[in-house]
Formats: structure tokens, C-alpha cells, sequence
């Protein structure tokens, strides 16, 4: 009986991805993904056992829910491999965390992480230079995402606090040009609902309330325990 011959480390597979309809026809972004990856291969003694071709899928997909990323993951977990090898990290996973967290569990496996291209430098998580750069790509992507938020933060309240619209429109306020006005039907509905709320009245019970006396939502429609409690959390 012949005997499987053991893996020496070196095995790798090599994934290549494309995210449009036309890219994945005419093939010609995944050949060159695929040749540069299988040239870091040989120049980094890794011996190539597969190479995954994935067409016409978005990065926003998880990994194991693609066709052949799922493939990568089922390698992996196998322990059929040993290194994963990508251009990119926006090929593989949808974020920094998102690779950060699927490197960690791949470590515990004994599986490196290469990224080929990351501005010109390659990077492997199979070694602790490696592991630090990606450590730093996943906080820079959070720091750069709560700065985002923060922004966004300031430049509403800043529209708010000078009484310029934005959207959506608060209730109490009605939009004249850019700029908001008191609605004085609604402010009046807000003082009800704040009596309402002070006297020990569930959310339930004030939209059901509201809902009996025919008094309609900003929308026009009908009142929601859900839409109480917006309300009175913009206006606390």
C-alpha cells in the first residue's frame, strides 16, 4: 500500500479574485493576480497544491460564503495546506478586522497569511514582523472608521445646533429651505409625550394613545412604541 507522503510546511493555495461581471470574462486581471502570485510562490519556496480562481464576486462577500473562498477555508481547516497566498487583502476578506480575526484562528492552525502586494512590500503572518503589520492595518482601519463616525457626528450637531435642515427632519421642526423652523402642531404633540412619558405611561401606551386621538406620525402614518422612544431620545 503506497503512503501519502507527508507535507514538508511548504504547502500553499494561492487565491485569486475578480469582482465584476467583465473583469471575470475577459480573465485578464485574474491571470495577472495568478502569475504574480505563483512567481512570490517560487521565490519564496512555497510549493503551489491549488489555485483558486474566484469570478465575479464581491469582496463584500465572506470569505465562506464564496464559491471558491469557501474552498480556501475547507484547505485550511483540513490542515491541507499551510500558507494562504492573495495579492491583496481587500481579496480575501471585506476589512483589516475581518483579516485579523481569521488570521488569528489560522495561526492557531499553524497557517501563514501572505499578502503579495500591500504598497509594494509583501507581508507574512508567519512571522512576527508579519503579525504586527497586520495588527496595525486592522487598528488604522478602526481608527479611520471611528474618525468617520466622529465627523459625521460633529457636522450633524453642528447643522442642528445652528438650525440648518438635515435629514431626516426631527420631529418638531419643519424645513424651510435649508434651514429648520418650531412646527408648533408637533411641538405641542413632543410636550404631550414628554407629560406622557413623566407620569409613568409606556411607549406602548403613548402611541396607542396618539394612535386613539388621530394624531399622525412625522410620516403621516401610524405610531410605534419604536418611534416614541426615537423620538424622545433626539429631543432628551
Amino acid at each position: 500500500m503506497t503512503r501519502k507522503a507527508q507535507s514538508d510546511g511548504t504547502d500553499a493555495v494561492l487565491y485569486v479574485r475578480v469582482s465584476t461581471l467583465d473583469q471575470a470574462e475577459n480573465g485578464v486581471s485574474l491571470d495577472a493576480q495568478e502569475e504574480r502570485l505563483r512567481a512570490y510562490a517560487l521565490a519564496s519556496g512555497l510549493r503551489v497544491v491549488a489555485v483558486l480562481r474566484e469570478e465575479a464576486v464581491s469582496g463584500t462577500v465572506p470569505l465562506h460564503s464564496r464559491p471558491e473562498g469557501s474552498r480556501v477555508v475547507d484547505l485550511v481547516a483540513l490542515g491541507k495546506v499551510q500558507h494562504v497566498v492573495a495579492l491583496k487583502l481587500d481579496r480575501l476578506f471585506r476589512s483589516a478586522v475581518d483579516a485579523l480575526t481569521t488570521t488569528e484562528e489560522w495561526e492557531r492552525r499553524g497557517v501563514a497569511l501572505h499578502l503579495v502586494d500591500m504598497g509594494g512590500q509583501s507581508l507574512n503572518t508567519g512571522s512576527a514582523m508579519g503579525r504586527m503589520m497586520l495588527t496595525m492595518m486592522a487598528g488604522f482601519a478602526q481608527f479611520e472608521r471611528d474618525l468617520t463616525a466622529e465627523r459625521t457626528k460633529a457636522a450633524l450637531a453642528h447643522k442642528r445646533d445652528a438650525g440648518t435642515a438635515y435629514s431626516p427632519t426631527p420631529y418638531g421642526k419643519t424645513r424651510t429651505g435649508d434651514l429648520l423652523e418650531d412646527d408648533v402642531k408637533e411641538m405641542g404633540v413632543l410636550s404631550l409625550i414628554r407629560q406622557w412619558r413623566d407620569s409613568g405611561e409606556t411607549l406602548r401606551g403613548i402611541a396607542d394613545r396618539l394612535n386613539t386621538q388621530g394624531v399622525p406620525s412625522k410620516r403621516g402614518g401610524q405610531w410605534h412604541a419604536s418611534t416614541v422612544r426615537y423620538i424622545l431620545a433626539r429631543v432628551a
